[in-house]
Order: structure tokens, then sequence, then C-alpha cells
């Protein structure tokens, strides 16, 4: 039956070459080259699909043998898969070199290098574009602290000229709140710090742990405003 299959397909009747491939299959289920052959004919018939099925199972049977790479990476060649056809082939010819699946790599090698570079460089502006996301947050957070600290410190000195009339206030007003900043350490003592938590904006932003750490870091570091 093999023979029979071999004999069509050289005789160019890929239909009866399909059917009796097939038939094979049947009885000899685990037989990786089979599965080859037939996907040989698939490509013939310009059926790359089938033929990438068939060679996925072969593959699976046995997966050292470089049939099925050939035909695969041609069937992805048929279909524009410059990548998959590539990495078939090349795979194809170490395996079990053969001039006609050198040649289809030399192919579709350009191609898929030229596909390799694109994702490159999409995937270097994504991270930059990530960085500067990072940047900006970072950036609006010690904004946020700075005018923060600015109408604290207004406050305080209207604080101490009300308390320097008779009759005023002595001693300003009382001190922050009790237990305020007590879960992030050294910010507690930052002046305008209960301004800061009442601001909604900057309620959001201190959800991101980043903007949290900058504020940390500011408030630490007076010297990084």
């Amino acid at each position: 039956m093999i023979v029979s299959a071999i004999e069509a397909l050289n005789d160019g009747e890929l239909q009866k070459a399909i059917d009796l491939f097939t038939d094979a299959i049947k009885l000899n289920p685990r037989l990786a080259i089979l599965y080859a052959k037939r996907a040989n004919v698939f490509i013939k018939l310009q059926k790359p699909n089938a033929a990438i099925r068939d060679c996925d199972r072969a593959t699976e049977i046995n997966p050292d043998s470089a049939q099925p790479y050939k035909w695969r990476g041609k069937a992805h060649r048929l279909l524009g898969h410059w990548e998959e056809a590539a990495h078939d082939l090349a795979l194809a010819c170490k395996l079990d070199y053969d001039e006609d699946a050198r040649a289809m790599l030399k192919e579709v090698q350009p191609r898929a290098q030229k596909i390799a570079e694109h994702r490159r460089k999409y995937e270097r502006k994504r991270e930059e574009r990530e960085i500067k996301e990072r940047i900006e947050r970072v950036k609006k957070a010690r904004e946020e602290h700075e005018r923060a600290q600015r109408e604290e410190e207004a406050r305080r000195q209207s604080g101490a000229q009300y308390g320097s009339f008779p009759g005023g206030f002595p001693g300003g007003f009382p001190g922050g709140m009790p237990g305020m900043g007590a879960g992030m350490p050294g910010m507690a003592g930052m002046p305008g710090f209960n301004e800061i938590l009442s601001d909604p904006e900057v309620l959001a932003a201190m959800q991101d742990p980043e903007v949290m750490v900058a504020f940390q870091d500011v408030a630490q570091n007076p010297a990084y405003m």
C-alpha cells in the first residue's frame, strides 16, 4: 500500500496518493514517515494547513525525523509564516542536511529576520514608554508633596502670626493628628502630611507602590526635591 501511494504520487495522481497514504496510516498510526509523506502531497495540493497537522503528528511520534520539519517549513512558507518556516527548515537541515530544504531556508530567512527585528523595535519602544510613565508618576508625586509643603508652611506662618496677638492662641495650633502616618515610617513628621492624605488625587496616586516609594524618598531625602 505504501509503495502504491508513492507510485501514485510520482505519477501525479495526488488525490489517489492521499487516499492510499490515509489507508496506510490507519494500519500504521505510529509510523511518523507516513504523516510526513502525506503532508508532502497536501503541499502539492496547496493545502498547507492539512500538511501542518500531519507534520505536527509526525513530530509527536518521532521528533528526531527531519522530513516532518522540512514539509512543515514549506507549508509555513506557503502561508507566509516566515519565522516558523525558517525555524522548521533550519531544524530539518540540522537533523539531516537537504539541498531543497537549504534552498528554501535561504529564501525565507531574510524575511524572518526582518520580522524579528521589527518585533524587537516594538518591544524597545514599549519598554521606553513604560519607563517614561513611571518617571511621570514619580514626578507627579514629588510635585504634590512640594505643593503640600508650601501650603503647610503658609498655614504655619499664619498660625504663628495669630498666636502673637493678645488673646490669640498662644503656642499656635495643636500638633499633628495622632496615629497619622504610622504605617509609613519616615513620613509621619512630614509637613503637610495630613493635607496630602486628604487630597483625592494624591490618595489615588498612592495606590501605586512606586509612587509610595517616591513619597518616602522625598520625605527622607529633601535634597531630591
